[in-house]
């Protein structure tokens, strides 16, 4: 080791916990976008930031412990930007609200790809599956809440609590499959024509239940 880089990673030692966190969870969602979660370890991030292993342990006692901090953070950027483009989605006009929700919920996904990346892309690591499980969960919670009321308005939809469901499960599903398309073929589509497609496709498949 270089007294350069010797003396850089003394330094950045010296940042301090509250000061390093959230540099250490940059440096550990680069590395879960760039090879997966099965990446992220303390020694990876370490690496990356130019430090040594006791700075990151300094911020989390293990990597279980920065890998839940990290998707609690993407969590809570996405899923409040992503479930406040939905529910601002309103009008008499069943196609026009699918498409303006999910326009907006694309426009939320291209302004943050690596979380979106990180919370329903990649497979979840078995340690911190819980975490990525209750993202979902969150994210199914209001898409419920949004679909009730539109559902009884607009097509009065028989045994609606039966079905509610399933319908949600569609739903989440069409979203996921939406953003994989716009992040897998960013040339393709913009969050417009891709919103207009599935705004339209997922309101008639829903009107029929």
């Amino acid at each position: 080791m270089t007294d350069a880089v010797h003396a850089g990673r003394e330094r950045a030692a010296h940042l301090g916990p509250e000061r390093r966190r959230p540099q250490v969870l940059d440096a550990a969602l680069a590395i879960a976008v760039e090879s997966g979660v099965g990446a992220v370890t303390i020694g990876a991030v370490a690496d990356r930031l130019g430090v040594t292993r006791p700075v990151v342990y300094s911020c989390f006692r293990d990597r279980v412990a920065l890998i839940a901090a990290l998707v609690e953070r993407e969590a809570d950027r996405l899923l409040a930007s992503a479930l406040a483009a939905l529910h601002s989605a309103r009008g008499d006009d069943p196609e026009a609200v699918f498409v303006r929700g999910y326009r907006a919920f694309l426009d939320v996904v291209a302004d943050w790809p690596d979380a979106w990346r990180l919370l329903f892309s990649a497979a979840p690591d078995p340690a911190v599956a819980d975490q990525f499980q209750r993202a979902r969960l969150v994210m199914a919670d209001s898409a419920t809440r949004w679909l009730r009321p539109a559902l009884t308005a607009w097509w009065d939809v028989a045994d609606l609590e039966r079905k509610l469901p399933v319908l949600v499960e569609l739903f989440m599903s069409s979203c996921e499959a939406a953003a994989r398309s716009l992040l897998d073929h960013p040339d393709d589509w913009t969050t417009q024509e891709l919103g207009e497609l599935y705004g339209r496709m997922i309101c008639r498949a829903v009107s029929v239940a």
